[in-house]
Formats: C-alpha cells, structure tokens, sequence
C-alpha cells in the first residue's frame, strides 16, 4: 500500500565546480496517513536535504516522490509553492515570525496568500491560537513572548490551512527541557487529532515521543523501526 508520501530511490546531488557532492543515495520510504515519524541522523547525514524534498521546498535530482497522489518530484516552483501551501504545515527551530505582526496576525499569514477576507483569517486565528492555549497572548507581538509561546504560535501558523502533514524541523531546539516537553505535548495532540506528523530531530529523547524512527546514514536509511511505547507527557511524568 502506498503511503500519503511515496518516495521511489530519490536521489540528491550538488555540484562545486566540477566535483559532484552525493547527499540521498537512492531513499525509498513510505510515510502513511496519521503516522508519527521522527527522522533522526548526524551532521552530514542527509536529514536536512530529506526534510526538504519531503516539504517541498527542494526537488529531488533522481527518484519518484508521490505527495497524496501527486507526483512532485518534477514539479515547477509556483507549482510546488501551491503544493505547500495546501499539504503541509512547517514549524521550524527558529519561529520564523515576522516581528512587527502580533501573534494572530502571523498565524493568519498564511491565508493572505489564498485570498482570505481579514475577518474570517483572524476568526480562524483564533481558532488555531485556542488550540495551543495561547487566545489571552493574540494581541501580542513576538518581543512580548517567551520562545515556548512563539514556537506555539508557529504551531498555529502551521495549522491554519488544515494541513495534511506537519513537518517540524527541531521544534524544540532552541526550548528549555520543560518547554520542549510542552511542545511535544501539543504535536502528540495534533497527531491525536488525525494529522501525518514527521518530526526532524537529532534529541534522542523527542524521538522517543514519535511512533516510528527512521535514522539516516550517509545518505541512505540506516534503520526504520516501529517505537513500542512511545513516550507522552504522562509517561514522563
């Protein structure tokens, strides 16, 4: 059975000069809908350029990838944004807020690109911002925040177009052990809540949170193992 992301011996390559750099050597790997899926490998390892192809952000060199039906791999640029934009929601280490935006109005950015009236991107703000606890902070800009509450708001940001995927990149990388926990609380809920999440992390303990770890080496997959018991807040504690 074929997965809501396809991969077929992707491949990936950079040129300097004349000398080609070989990243992803032949990835094959299925991701199936409402999985939870940490992607784990040291530096050098491919994790980043994986990350990127699976987001759309970067096209493969050679291979196949199948995107809930959609073959991307070939896909040109204004094409692959649209894809983005409709299929997959982004958090990222870094917030990526934009300063002088409050707290709904970065989690509305989004739908400014679809053509959203201004009414109905800040109701569904709020929405999203209710379901990381975070309505009381709305009016707030990211200066007025502490990194858990931005990382929440990006979490918002990341689910306003009701994304079938939730890609986060090291969401907790720049959080304390409390907040990081936090923060994988609420992905395990929006897991919970139907969502494909695939997880890019190089903590051992937030991999433990995803159902399933694929652990990269040298370009190719080194281990894809099911997580009996994977851990949640509860457990934790």
């Amino acid at each position: 059975m074929q997965g809501i992301i396809h991969l077929e011996k992707i491949s990936k390559s950079y040129y300097l000069g004349r000398q080609e750099l070989v990243v992803l050597k032949g990835i094959d790997m299925d991701i199936f809908k409402n999985e939870y899926v940490a992607l784990m490998g040291p530096s050098g390892s491919g994790k980043s350029t994986l990350m990127n192809i699976l987001g759309c952000l970067d096209s493969p060199t050679g291979g196949r990838y199948i995107l809930n039906g959609k073959d991307v791999s070939r896909m040109p640029d204004n094409d692959l944004a649209t894809v983005r934009n409709q299929e997959i929601g982004f958090v990222f280490q870094q917030f990526n807020l934009l300063p002088r935006l409050t707290a709904a109005e970065n989690v509305a950015l989004p739908l400014v690109y679809n053509g959203v009236g201004k009414k109905e991107r800040i109701e569904r703000a709020m929405e999203v911002l209710g379901k990381v606890k975070l309505v009381d902070r709305s009016k707030h800009k990211p200066n007025e925040l502490s990194g858990g509450q931005c990382q929440r708001v990006a979490i918002a940001r990341a689910l306003i177009n009701n994304p079938s995927i939730i890609l986060a990149d090291e969401p907790t990388g720049n959080l304390d052990s409390v907040t990081s926990y936090e923060i994988m609380d609420i992905l395990g809920k929006i897991h919970n809540d139907g969502n494909t999440v695939i997880l890019v992390t190089h903590e051992e303990d937030i991999s433990h949170f995803a159902h399933r770890v694929i652990r990269l080496k040298d370009g190719q997959i080194d281990s894809d193992n099911l997580n009996a018991n994977p851990m949640t807040i509860s457990s934790k504690a």
